[in-house]
């Protein structure tokens, strides 16, 4: 199987995390730990098999991983993958620093008599 390209990894993690549902999902197992799917469906307002597509996009994007056990699944947060997302902010916030370097140098050189 080929590795997805960091830039692809980044937009499934971004995707996923972007619906308040797959957030509530992750915070639900964060907060209690390896959960089994219909636990976890029972908290929410919709049905069992639309967490289940929230819980695939989540797999999709290595935010969860999936532990089968004859017919019980469970479900828990695999938050390694958010370090290309620190990662990448990391980066802009290098890029802000920057420029505002070079703004702060421009504007104390036009201060100079």
């Amino acid at each position: 199987m080929v590795e997805p390209d960091p830039e692809s990894r980044l937009s499934a993690i971004l995707h996923a995390a972007a619906d308040p549902t797959r957030r509530a999902i992750l915070t639900t197992l964060v907060q209690e730990g390896p959960t089994r799917v219909t636990d976890l469906a029972a908290g929410f307002a919709i049905s069992l098999n639309a967490v289940s597509k929230h819980i695939r996009v989540l797999e999709e994007a290595g935010l969860v991983t999936r532990t089968k056990t004859w017919r019980e699944h469970l479900i828990a947060a695999d938050l390694g993958q958010l370090a290309l997302i620190d990662r990448w902010f990391d980066a802009l916030r290098l890029n802000w620093d920057m420029r505002l370097e070079a703004l702060a140098a421009l504007l104390k050189k036009d201060d100079t008599p």
